[in-house]
């Protein structure tokens, strides 16, 4: 099927919840960005608690600064959890294992299976190397190698049988809406967790490859998104 034809799914949480339903569980959320998920999360089940580790100083110090109920953030990688080992009934990486250093990720996975219980479950949800707003971010930032190594950490993990075992696994995409180019921009191509070094060249030519997809309404993509479940062992 064509990354671009994915059937949408604007929340996350949905499709989470369709295969681990959330009660009281204890979660952690390994690369939370702003957190949104963990946020919304919270306010759907108040019962649960959720622990968010970020190694971007600027964006855990924004997470710091707007505290929530039953969220906690920690400045850590996956690699290095500081916290005990069976902690936690879920863990959750969306869309951020791709971006553990490489030669870490098979370490971030036996982290994982370290503080989470047996019979909890680790969601992994991670971007699909295809479709159309892949080929215009790929310009700047070619995320090829890194997505595939991500998947390979999983077969590995799952290949070793040591931790973890395969539970499900679930594709879709997510809507995406951009006003314009400038919004674009600021959303996609400037994060303060990285630096795609994007000089005048560069913006010319991503605006160039965005200009066929805009109208009145702005531009409209999809983000296909792959998501794997597995299930710790005993």
């Amino acid at each position: 099927m064509n990354p671009d034809q994915l059937p949408i799914q604007n929340n996350e949480l949905d499709v989470l919840n369709e295969l681990v339903p959330l009660q009281a569980q204890a979660i952690i959320e390994l690369g939370c960005g702003a957190a949104r998920l963990a946020r919304d999360l919270l306010q759907r089940w108040p019962l649960c608690h959720v622990t968010g580790l970020e190694v971007d100083a600027l964006q855990h110090a924004k997470n710091l600064a707007a505290p929530q109920d039953r969220l906690v953030f920690l400045a850590a990688g996956a690699q290095a959890v500081p916290l005990p080992g069976v902690s936690f009934d879920l863990a959750l990486m969306l869309k951020s294992l791709h971006h553990v250093p490489m030669a870490a990720m098979d370490q971030a996975l036996d982290e994982v299976a370290r503080v989470v219980r047996p019979g909890g479950h680790l969601y992994v949800s991670e971007p699909i190397y295809g479709g159309a707003l892949n080929e215009l971010v790929r310009l700047y930032n070619d995320e090829g190698v890194v997505r595939s190594a991500a998947q390979a950490a999983l077969d590995r993990a799952l290949s070793q049988g040591q931790h973890w075992e395969a539970v499900a696994e679930k594709r879709f995409a997510q809507a995406l809406r951009f006003a314009s180019f400038d919004d674009f921009a600021q959303r996609m191509m400037y994060p303060s967790f990285a630096d795609h070094r994007i000089d005048e060249a560069m913006l010319a030519r991503v605006r160039a490859a965005f200009e066929p997809h805009s109208g009145e309404q702005g531009a409209a993509f999809v983000r296909p998104m792959h998501v794997r479940l597995l299930r710790r062992k005993a």
